[in-house]
């Protein structure tokens, strides 16, 4: 039974607050001294709840950030672990102040509203502690993206929820004034199911329930796939696009998604089984299906990618990683030079379709064709990349060893008419670019 609208919990809490204002603090802190300054949570709850998460106990080396941090017990608790620490909350905590002068600490401590601050503003973490605050925030998507761009490894992630297992329909109650237990501040419920899909869908890649302690859960979100490379073939990535545009524009200030479009011989891909990699960083599909002969699999760009050039990628099952697709992010696409070895030469660029010279039609099933001369002659399309502007545009086909070999590739339906520039890349060779007439 949720503890919203329940005269029972609403008087209860009463009794909770009136306790805190006579302890004057929330997270007991124990002392250098081995004294302890009570708290309405003891030492003991508070230790049980870290518990909760797989939360290393030498954190030498890593940064944390405590959102939420109220007196700083779990700040100064990773900095007993070694961690460097930011604490963060939405408004100023004497008490967290003397504390922090009371132990010593060295921790940073930073006033600001997660639902504002991206990584921009503070920086990237190995772990983020997100505990007792998203159901106090009328956006809570909003702001487990903005942790998820924060977090570079784990994000810990402790709610109220309105149920005790993982197995529901995800679902979530909306407070409009004073129904959970008679506060101000509590604005959402979100039932176990929804808090998980709520951080998968804010871009971790990967979520596991971790417990739930008297209407409280606790969910670990990570960035990174704990996935070992398989030996089975790897896909072939045909097109990489962004999802809405059908181009190459890609923006981390934007809610933008992917879409990768690959060939594998697996019969039964699903969002549980394709596992797409940008930057670095994992990142679920919402959405895997069959087209045209081959396979698209669409997800959400990570968040906190910096401006600059990535590379993307993709396995499926237990297979190999494709090869690796740039694609540019928050960048001048025209800026692009290539750079490293120019062993390989352009002989001719055309349309892939009615072979014009430098004139390339864009929309619909478009393909452009380039002839390249110095490609060894075990060369394979799978190698290959036409880069267009600075984006890869993976090979399709490769033509029988010669003197100039034709690659094919597909271009995405949205690109816009314009200048442009291609060079291809095998290996770390790369040609020098070729000027070219995009046109509808």
């Amino acid at each position: 039974m949720s503890e919203a609208r329940d005269s029972r919990f609403i008087a209860d809490n009463q009794r909770q607050v009136e306790r805190l204002s006579k302890l004057g603090w929330y997270h007991s802190i124990e002392l250098p001294d081995g004294s302890v300054i009570p708290g309405h949570q003891s030492i003991e709850q508070l230790r049980t709840r870290v518990r909760q998460f797989p939360i290393p106990e030498d954190l030498t080396g890593k940064r944390v950030l405590d959102i939420g941090a109220w007196d700083g017990w779990f700040s100064f608790e990773m900095e007993r672990r070694g961690a460097s620490v930011l604490a963060l909350d939405s408004a100023k905590n004497t008490r967290l102040l003397e504390a922090k002068a009371l132990l010593g600490s060295r921790i940073d401590y930073h006033i600001g509203d997660i639902c504002r601050l991206t990584a921009k503003d503070l920086g990237t973490f190995d772990i983020v502690l997100f505990l007792g605050v998203l159901y106090h925030l009328k956006h809570p998507l909003l702001a487990l993206e903005n942790v998820c761009g924060m977090t570079r490894d784990m994000a810990c992630i402790e709610s109220f929820v309105t149920d005790t297992t993982p197995d529901g329909v995800p679902s979530m109650e909306f407070y409009e004034t004073a129904e959970l237990r008679g506060q101000l501040d509590n604005w959402c419920g979100p039932n176990i199911a929804c808090l998980m899909a709520f951080a998968r869908t804010a871009g971790f890649a990967r979520v596991q329930f971790e417990s739930v302690l008297v209407e409280r859960g606790h969910v670990g979100a990570f960035r990174k796939w704990n996935l070992t490379e398989g030996d089975a073939p790897a896909p072939q990535i045909l097109c990489v696009e962004n999802s809405a545009t059908h181009d190459h524009g890609f923006s981390a200030s934007a809610d933008d998604y992917l879409t990768f479009y690959f060939t594998h011989s697996a019969p039964d891909l699903t969002c549980d089984n394709v596992f797409p990699e940008i930057g670095g960083y994992g990142s679920r599909p919402l959405w895997v299906a069959q087209t045209g002969g081959g396979w698209q699999a669409s997800c959400k760009l990570p968040p906190g990618l910096d401006s600059g050039w990535h590379v993307a990628k993709l396995r499926v099952s237990d297979s190999r990683w494709s090869a690796p697709v740039q694609i540019g992010i928050d960048v001048d696409q025209s800026s692009w030079h290539p750079s490293g070895s120019f062993t390989l030469q352009i002989t001719r660029v055309a349309d892939g379709k009615i072979f014009e010279d430098h004139r390339i039609r864009v929309g619909d099933d478009s393909a452009i064709s380039v002839w390249v001369a110095g490609l060894p002659a075990d060369a394979t399309a799978a190698a290959l990349s036409v880069r267009l502007n600075g984006t890869d545009l993976p090979a399709i086909w490769l033509a029988p060893p010669s003197e100039s070999r034709q690659i094919n590739a597909l271009l995405p339906a949205g690109i816009a008419p314009g200048a442009g520039a291609v060079s291809v890349v095998f290996g770390n060779a790369e040609t020098q670019l070729s000027k070219i007439e995009l046109y509808r």
